[in-house]
């Protein structure tokens, strides 16, 4: 969530910040988009020349939104990752570069979660009536959920330099929890091209700064606190690095007297239970951290937190009964890495 009011908790600051990182741009001026994508929405606030013009920015924005949704939007049928999804047993499929990376760095975050965080659930996705496929929303049996499932990500084989997929059959992509997290940074990446080095942009809480406000400060970012927990409220300086935070209380569906969350397992094919309520993850690019805050869900306290200090990974996780830190979230929050 940008900006925010209201008495922080925990004020985090990247350890390691250049002084050429900091100085605000002379003579910019601040301004402010907004607008919907991916069936939720984006925002901008950034610090740019006076001769820029805002139309031009916001098209070169939507432009970019509209390739990432051309190639990884399972709601669009004609979608590179729908073509795939659909493909015959053993047909070798071309993908796009940008596709390419992500799916790379999908299957990657895959395979050091140890399938924490998996690509592949699209079937069992559509299932829960989180989909683009779904006719009505009911609660599957285990039968259901076996025969949605189909091959997990070590059977996403990819050749030729990462270029090519191989669709072994039934083997249904998903990069809902990573597309976005990819388009922010695409987003930033055009902006920079533009000539826009002072930046926040958000899709669906999915963040990542660059620069510094027209004043000097960093870009302030609050971390949604979840209903039902009882984390301090948390404020990070979002300069070079990207934030991201899953939550069982963001999407959810009901049917038969119950509800669940948009966030799976993958073990089991069915969604998480109620008692981890949040999970925050903070890296250089959006794109892993949008997939490393899925993972810390997935794992939850203590297994969570194990993952993000193996990988220096500053995070937060919140169940119903606690909350945990990583160590390197404690530095930014200068705080002993050993303390709790």
């Amino acid at each position: 969530m940008q900006g925010g009011s209201g008495e922080v908790g925990e004020l985090l600051l990247p350890p390691h910040l250049s002084p050429d990182t900091l100085r605000p741009l002379a003579g910019g001026r601040t301004l402010r988009l907004d607008g919907e994508t991916m069936g939720t929405y984006w925002a901008l606030a950034a610090v740019v020349p006076p001769d820029l013009s805002e139309t031009g920015l916001r098209s070169l924005l939507e432009q970019g939104f509209a390739r990432v949704i051309a190639q990884m939007s399972q709601w669009e049928p004609d979608s590179e990752i729908s073509r795939f999804n659909r493909a015959e047993p053993g047909t070798r499929f071309p993908l796009s570069a940008e596709f390419a990376y992500v799916l790379d760095c999908a299957l990657g975050i895959a395979r050091v979660s140890g399938g924490a965080f998996d690509p592949t659930l699209g079937g069992v996705s559509d299932l829960w009536g989180f989909g683009a496929s779904v006719a009505a929303i009911h609660t599957p049996d285990k039968k259901a959920v076996s025969t949605a499932r189909g091959p997990d990500w070590q059977h996403c084989l990819v050749e030729d330099g990462g270029r090519v997929a191989v669709q072994p059959g039934g083997l249904t992509l998903d990069l809902s929890g990573i597309a976005k997290g990819f388009a922010v940074d695409l987003g930033i990446r055009w902006l920079e091209a533009a000539g826009v080095r002072h930046a926040l942009l958000e899709i669906g809480g999915e963040l990542r700064g660059v620069g510094v406000q027209a004043d000097g400060m960093p870009w302030w970012v609050d971390i949604d606190m979840p209903p039902g927990g009882n984390a301090p409220h948390a404020r990070i300086a979002l300069t070079g690095w990207a934030v991201a935070t899953s939550g069982n209380y963001r999407r959810r569906r009901e049917s038969d007297g119950q509800s669940w969350s948009h966030s799976l397992d993958p073990a089991s094919g069915v969604p998480l239970g109620d008692d981890m309520l949040s999970a925050t993850a903070l890296h250089p690019g959006c794109m892993q951290a949008d997939a490393l805050a899925t993972v810390l869900m997935v794992l939850g306290g203590e297994k969570a937190m194990a993952f993000a200090d193996a990988h220096g990974l500053p995070a937060r996780v919140v169940s119903r009964k606690a909350v945990w830190t990583s160590a390197a979230w404690k530095v930014w929050a200068r705080e002993e890495p050993g303390q709790e």
